[in-house]
């Protein structure tokens, strides 16, 4: 059964010709973030996931975290070799790679990061949600704590000797913040203690780490109702002296684990807080402004989980592909007599193949100009290109995380095709990619979460500008395709610019529909997402394809350039081609969604 192999060719690619590295390490504090360095960075990175994270992959899935009373403390025990797997990652740097500088890390751009979670997330999705909340609760910190938290916590993270939380959702609140009930009592030292019950906390307990910073979101006795009312609090799973030493136990626990349809190796954690007394806290920022700084931390793991489904096409293809080189049976379409053949010749399999190659580099490709572009926003010293490129990133996160997530779910289920009866045995490994998947469309916010901010907060409450902006830049692409030469070309051209209209015909009803309507706008919302996913997707193949083509004409042999084009013309005849269909769904579509009477489902 082969191992996870990253795609360093095709990641260095979108990095120098796309996402544009070259720029984004002129960028102040990027300066030493030289090409060469940020090669070798993914050469051991790609060492470091094929050769230790890999392997712990099935194996962590069919032992699982495991949690138990431990006397009277309960606490979680992860599966066999994550502990010493976790040690040489924190050991390694990879807990730091994005962290900044003064508190020990390296200060990589996100954009490099995005490459190396890939790797993370395609060689063992569970393991890699560990560095991932710890990322996030730590660019929360470095924001919006005090200088004396981010003494207290923020070096330790970024050394991985302590991993992060966020504690949002309670049995009552799933999605509406606004139901939050754990409070936060004021205490005479300045201190808060904690009352209440989280579920749903990834990495909530484990024992991989000496300790575990939970951001926690709650209300203090005056606070007001609604999501206007709640603030956040640092709640370390051990209490943190003076010195920076360990302290006692806090009144914080981990009271069970949930078990799962996929990501077994992940403990996803029901946490208590304060039923012994009172869980010591402190109040992260301004009271009341809690879900604004959590919010850092959704955003980033939203782009995070977007990168689960880059991974999930990335690795499902590969299994798919080995697997279809293996496996013989049937002749030769259109061959009589001849002998069996390995079913990659076939031309459904070969179909299918094509399908999970150009999503996986699709939406690779989309996440790191995503990634580039943040880089831009926070770092260029033009004001007016910050914002714009802030405005872009702000566009295109809820994309990243719906589009590629659903994508990385479609791509596992035809893994399992590809395998046929094999892909529904669990021993193949095609099964728990798609078991694995499939929680990456719910987490951070689900799809309909993504699609409503989109057309909402991101699109209706400045009338589509930024969107429009983008149609321009891909419609001066677009130009530059019906200059190029062949036929592969021409077919591009004619699907990205179908493509093009479908999604500005779209945008603008969204647009002129949701201040009248929300109801129906809200109806194509998702439809909408997954269009501009397509087309994005469908514009960054296109600039590879012209990046191909002009690379072939300077001389170049390798016939990477040549697949480039190929898989191009394969997404716009294959991918992009849904665009009107998408299109007409949410023009035309939602009168019939709300129809049906309610008492009639």
């Amino acid at each position: 059964m082969s191992e996870y192999v990253a795609p360093l060719r095709d990641m260095q690619f979108v990095l120098k010709e796309l996402a544009g590295i070259d720029q984004v390490a002129q960028l102040p504090g990027y300066e030493d973030a030289s090409v060469d360095l940020i090669d070798a960075v993914l050469d051991e990175a790609a060492k470091f996931a094929g050769g230790v994270l890999s392997p712990l992959n099935i194996p962590g899935d069919r032992e699982g975290a495991k949690w138990s009373a431990n006397d009277g403390k309960p606490g979680v025990t992860m599966p066999a070799g994550f502990k010493e797997a976790y040690k040489l990652f924190a050991e390694s740097g990879w807990t730091g790679l994005q962290s900044d500088p003064e508190w020990g890390g390296q200060g990589l751009p996100k954009v490099v990061g995005a490459a190396v979670t890939e790797m993370w997330k395609s060689a063992n999705h569970a393991f890699s949600l560990c560095p991932l909340l710890t990322g996030g609760a730590a660019e929360a910190l470095s924001l919006c704590g005090s200088e004396t938290l981010q003494q207290t916590y923020l070096e330790k993270m970024a050394a991985g000797v302590w991993t992060g939380t966020m504690n949002l959702t309670e049995p009552q609140a799933g999605s509406d913040l606004s139901a939050i009930r754990s409070r936060a009592e004021p205490q005479a030292d300045g201190s808060y203690k904690i009352f209440g019950q989280k579920i749903f906390i990834t990495y909530g307990d484990h024992d991989m780490a000496e300790n575990i910073v939970h951001l926690v979101l709650a209300r203090t006795p005056t606070a007001p109702e609604g999501v206007k009312g709640i603030s956040m609090f640092v709640v370390p799973k051990f209490l943190v002296n003076a010195d920076g030493s360990l302290g006692e136990r806090n009144d914080a626990w981990c009271v069970s684990i949930e078990h799962k349809l996929g990501i077994h190796a992940s403990p996803t954690a029901v946490m208590a807080f304060g039923d012994n007394g009172g869980a010591i806290g402190h109040l992260v920022g301004e009271e009341n402004r809690g879900l604004e700084y959590m919010f850092i931390m959704m955003n980033a793991a939203r782009f995070g989980v977007g990168l689960e489904g880059v991974a999930a096409c990335e690795r499902a293809y590969q299994r798919a592909r080995d697997y279809a080189r293996d496996r013989v049976q049937c002749v030769e379409t259109g061959v009589r007599g001849g002998p069996k053949v390995p079913i990659i010749r076939h031309p459904d399999v070969r179909r299918m193949l094509m399908t999970m190659r150009a999503y996986a580099e699709a939406t690779r490709a989309l996440a790191y100009v995503v990634g580039a572009a943040h880089d831009v926003a926070t770092r260029h010293p033009d004001v007016a290109l910050r914002r714009r490129n802030q405005a872009f990133v702000d566009l295109m996160i809820p994309v990243v995380k719906g589009w590629s997530t659903e994508t990385g779910i479609q791509v596992a289920s035809i893994g399992v095709q590809v395998h046929g009866g094999m892909g529904f045995i669990e021993e193949t490994g095609a099964a728990q990619y798609l078991r694995d998947a499939r929680i990456s469309a719910i987490y951070e916010g689900t799809t309909g979460i993504q699609a409503n901010d989109l057309i909402g907060r991101k699109m209706a409450r400045e009338g589509g500008a930024t969107l429009k902006a983008l149609i321009e830049e891909m419609r001066a692409l677009d130009a530059d395709l019906a200059q190029a030469e062949g036929e592969h070309f021409a077919a591009i051209h004619r699907r990205f610019g179908e493509g093009l209209e479908a999604l500005a015909t779209a945008g603008q009803w969204i647009v002129d529909t949701y201040g009248p309507d929300v109801r129906a706008a809200s109806a194509g919302a998702v439809p909408f997402l997954m269009l501009v996913g397509i087309v994005t997707g469908g514009w960054q193949m296109a600039r590879a394809a012209l990046i191909a083509q002009a690379k072939i004409k300077a001389g170049e042999t390798d016939p990477f350039y040549q697949d480039k084009i190929i898989t191009a013309r394969f997404f716009a005849d294959n991918i992009l081609i849904q665009a009107q269909g998408l299109a007409d769904s949410i023009t035309d579509g939602a009168a019939s969604v709300m129809a049906l009477a309610e008492d009639r489902f």
